[in-house]
């Protein structure tokens, strides 16, 4: 059986990223299955490491090992007193790496409830003291705690939060900024997060942001690094733009700001994207420049009973990974084939790539409940599945996601293929990476003449928040929805790291 190592395919001969860093944005639930003792005789037999080989953090256990992963403090055990989270808590400092997102987004949903306007609110004054300690406690790099501005389009969340407009949400997020200064331990470097639902307001949240970053304004307590949320995530021009300002304003420094982060992007070609971004800038500014990205989709997929199949890469068309329905019947419970054979025997899959989990499976081991077995609950369900078959796809999927983003820069970055969407055939076949090293290899003006010059080509480039090829300017409509499908597919649209667990509970106590 074969265990493959990620994290070697991802570096260069200098032990740098050489494309830009998926992050899984990893589920409490799966890091929970994997540390139950009760799930031990779950377990596959051809599962050699047990639940250890399930932590892709451990490189000498996992049956995939990668070591870059991100945690969201709004599913997270904030209590450090309390035990759990193994995954995370006991992981090698040395050779791994997880951002911690803030949680903002629960905000944002008016999950986490309070007057943000109020410094002095008790609720909101012990979320921001609990978050900070705790990205400090678990995390490489962690993003300040902001307060979405698209809270003051939801009426129901205003009056659990208090945001009522734009203005309101800067204020918020300036005294998140500064509490995070002050009160920060060193634990953990820190990413300013960039919002805005407009460019106009995009301009001034940076306009006003930007000092948490400058070692000139706060020279031993700065932030060290960017984290791209609100339109940035699905207009190119406007992150092209926006970069080329922290550049200028002296923002992007060797050593000092090496790190930025894109929220929720789930598109292939958006990872291609950032890799071109990432490698123009150490090419001309930062050599130690790193861009990351998440999405919960290996996840939310598998929460939604769907599993990864295969991969599109043909050239000049869209690029995606396959998701379908899964197998999920009680006939199979007894089957002792392997997953694969039975999925594609069967007729279940047309296509089915294995990864270094589906080929340590049997087809039973998914499908766990037979007629007339009782779940946990003590009820005969609908569904086949219990928890622990969640877990197991979601250790696919995950794989399935990594290889398919490694997969897709490969092909591009040696031209072996391309996505429609990243080369201009109007000017002789020019790739979106001779327009990115262009804008970098020039000045401000020089820079904003060529996003212009190439505006409509950029704008092509569809981000997972939907902007459907409109101008930035217009996007509004990027923060409506949660998540959306389109035919086989489901991609992510927010800042949000995780998903609704209780939708796992549900399916596997047969209410799905």
């Amino acid at each position: 059986m074969k265990r493959d190592n990620l994290t070697a395919k991802q570096l260069d001969a200098n032990g740098r990223s050489k494309y830009a860093v998926f992050l899984p944005a990893l589920s409490t639930f799966y890091s929970t299955q994997i540390d139950s003792p009760g799930n031990v005789n779950r377990v596959p037999a051809k599962f050699e490491n047990g639940l250890a080989g399930m932590n892709w953090l451990d490189a000498d256990q996992g049956y995939f090992t990668y070591k870059w992963s991100l945690y969201s403090a709004g599913h997270a055990q904030l209590d450090l007193a309390k035990k759990g989270e193994n995954m995370i808590r006991n992981r090698d400092r040395n050779d791994t790496f997880i951002l911690a997102d803030s949680g903002g987004f629960q905000i944002g949903k008016g999950v986490w409830e309070g007057d943000w306007t109020d410094p002095n609110d008790a609720n909101c004054a012990k979320r921001r003291k609990q978050v900070l300690a705790w990205i400090d406690a678990i995390a490489d790099y962690g993003m300040v705690l902001d307060i979405p501005p698209w809270i003051c389009k939801n009426p129901e969340v205003v009056k659990k939060t208090g945001i009522k407009s734009y203005q309101h949400s800067v204020e918020a997020t300036m005294f998140n900024n500064e509490y995070f200064i002050k009160n920060r331990n060193g634990g953990a470097k820190f990413l300013n997060v960039m919002q805005g639902m407009t460019v106009t307001d995009s301009d001034h949240w940076y306009s006003v942001m930007k000092k948490y970053c400058d070692p000139k304004q706060y020279p031993n307590d700065h932030f060290n690094g960017w984290s791209m949320g609100g339109q940035a995530t699905c207009a190119p021009t406007l992150a092209l733009r926006r970069i080329i300002m922290m550049r200028d304003d002296g923002l992007l420094e060797k050593g000092v700001h090496d790190w930025m982060h894109f929220l929720g992007t789930s598109k292939l070609e958006w990872a291609l994207l950032l890799t071109d971004i990432q490698n123009a800038v150490r090419k001309t500014h930062n050599e130690n420049f790193t861009i990351s990205f998440d999405c919960a989709s290996p996840f939310l997929a598998t929460a939604n009973g769907q599993i990864y199949t295969n991969n599109i890469f043909d050239d000049r068309k869209k690029w995606s990974y396959r998701m379908i329905p899964s197998v999920d019947d009680k006939k199979y419970a007894h089957d002792t084939r392997t997953l694969r054979d039975a999925v594609l025997q069967d007729g279940v899959f047309t296509k089915f790539e294995e990864s270094p989990f589906s080929e340590r499976m049997q087809i039973n081991d998914v499908c766990k409940y037979g007629p007339g077995d009782l779940n946990k609950i003590g009820k005969e369900g609908r569904t086949s599945w219990d928890s622990f078959s969640y877990a197991l796809q979601m250790g696919h999927n995950v794989w399935m996601h990594l290889q398919s983003v490694q997969e897709a820069n490969r092909l591009y970055s040696t031209r072996e293929s391309c996505p429609r969407m990243l080369v201009d055939e109007r000017h002789d076949r020019k790739y979106l990476s001779d327009v990115v090293n262009e804008i970098f290899a020039s000045d401000t003006g020089k820079a904003f003449e060529l996003i212009k010059e190439h505006d409509r080509f950029l704008t092509g480039i569809i981000g997972s928040r939907g902007n459907k090829g409109k101008k930035e300017t217009n996007a509004n409509t990027c923060f409506n929805n949660l998540f959306s499908e389109t035919g086989t597919t489901i991609e992510q649209h927010s800042d949000d790291s995780g998903f609704d667990e209780t939708v796992l509970d549900k399916m596997d106590n047969g209410e799905e």
